[in-house]
């Protein structure tokens, strides 16, 4: 979800107003995406790179995740969403931690559109941390198959994502789901994050019904 800084800079605004604003997008986009009906909506919050940044900007992001994860637990309920995580939870402050087990547990049943925040996610980190639990739970990686790593994966009943959208103009993976990804079709837009509506979102679902996915083979 990437344009936050540079729309605030545009504006003259500190760049963790536009961190607000970009929450505001990501309501507007999950509600959206409820309502078309969509399965799976992966948003990356927080990557295990953005530790580097400001630790004012760290704070003030860290403090958005500790105020709305579950104070928005009747947006949650009156859409039918379940929220789940994606990433290292005992890399994060532990009432983060605490937080985002109570809001995934509080909304477990709810059987709408599952949402799943990657924070204080790395693709690389998460396929480490798969390798360690298979091994620790003495797995033989020696003949382990990709079918055994997915089972250690951090979400590994999710199904592999069909598109991964880039907003901003961005053009890299970013280290987002390196393993599930390998497939998806990808849809850049050049439109900061905290611009996007539910226009924007039917853009790249347009898009996306018009690509041809092949999965390394030939369609007939």
């Amino acid at each position: 979800m990437d344009g936050n800084g540079r729309w605030a800079r545009a504006r003259g605004q500190m760049r963790t107003q536009g961190h607000l604003e970009g929450l505001k997008a990501a309501k507007r986009i999950v509600k959206a995406a409820a309502d078309m009906g969509i399965r799976y909506l992966t948003l990356y919050t927080f990557s295990t790179e953005n530790w580097k940044r400001a630790a004012g900007e760290v704070n003030f992001i860290m403090g958005l995740v500790r105020k709305y994860l579950r104070g928005e637990l009747d947006f949650y309920r009156e859409n039918g969403i379940r929220i789940r995580h994606a990433g290292d939870t005992t890399g994060l402050p532990p009432d983060i931690a605490a937080e985002l087990k109570a809001a995934c547990e509080e909304t477990g049943n709810f059987d709408g559109l599952q949402v799943i925040l990657a924070l204080n996610y790395g693709g690389r980190d998460e396929i480490v941390r798969a390798v360690r639990r298979a091994a620790l739970g003495g797995t033989d990686l020696a003949s382990a198959t990709e079918a055994t790593i997915r089972l250690f994966l951090d979400n590994p009943d999710v199904p592999d994502p069909d598109l991964v959208i880039r907003s901003a103009g961005e053009f890299r993976i970013s280290n987002f789901l390196l393993w599930e990804g390998a497939y998806a079709e990808y849809y850049v837009s050049p439109v900061l994050w905290p611009d996007w509506t539910e226009k924007e979102l039917r853009a790249a679902l347009e898009a996306f019904g018009k690509r041809e996915r092949k999965f390394g083979g030939i369609v007939p």
